[in-house]
């Protein structure tokens, strides 16, 4: 398999990991914050969706509908206006773009060739000229670090963690062990 088709698989399955944490939850759950910096889960998936059409899809000239926005939406989305959902938009609509924004940019990678030129329009003018398989490789480390920041926002609305909590233990194994590292962090408390 080369590079191109490794990263690709990659990046399909970022995404899957990422879509299964939205199972199961209420339109609430989906939209609290749950950090002091008010991530959450809705709101970082519309930003990875506007990472994968700006990236994936408008660098290479292949446009999508832009995002679900409301009407009066303006200069916010550069200050984390694109990190969370209004009670007047639709969270079906968010995951519908998602997705098609994941399409679009799937037929990108498929289409074209790893060192393809694009320019992310958004970027210094000097310093806009990339290639596909640069893109990919951001796309990927922005759905990575997204989908770790999802998963923490969904352990905190449920206690839903990773594919492999059960292999660890039942309840009263995890207790024992967060038990553990607060002992060696209480070992600290007070100090420097």
């Amino acid at each position: 398999m080369d590079l191109k088709s490794r990263l690709h698989d990659s990046l399909r399955g970022a995404r899957k990991t990422t879509l299964s944490k939205f199972e199961g939850l209420t339109e609430y759950d989906l939209r609290r914050p749950l950090t002091p910096t008010g991530s959450n889960l809705l709101g970082i998936l519309r930003h990875l969706g506007g990472i994968e059409h700006a990236y994936l899809c408008e660098t290479f000239g292949r446009p999508l509908p832009p995002p679900p926005l409301p009407d009066d939406w303006d200069e916010e989305l550069w200050h984390n206006g694109d990190m969370w959902v209004r009670s007047t938009e639709s969270s079906e609509a968010v995951l519908a773009w998602y997705h098609a924004a994941c399409e679009q940019a799937d037929q990108t990678i498929q289409d074209l060739d790893f060192d393809s030129p694009g320019e992310v329009p958004h970027w210094d003018e000097n310093h806009r000229s990339t290639t596909l398989g640069d893109m990919i490789v951001i796309v990927l480390g922005e759905e990575c670090r997204h989908g770790g920041h999802i998963d923490v926002v969904r352990e905190l609305v449920d206690g839903r963690a990773g594919s492999d909590y059960g292999d660890f233990g039942d309840p009263a194994r995890w207790e024992a062990y967060v038990a553990r590292v607060q002992a060696a962090a209480d070992h600290y408390r007070g100090i420097g």
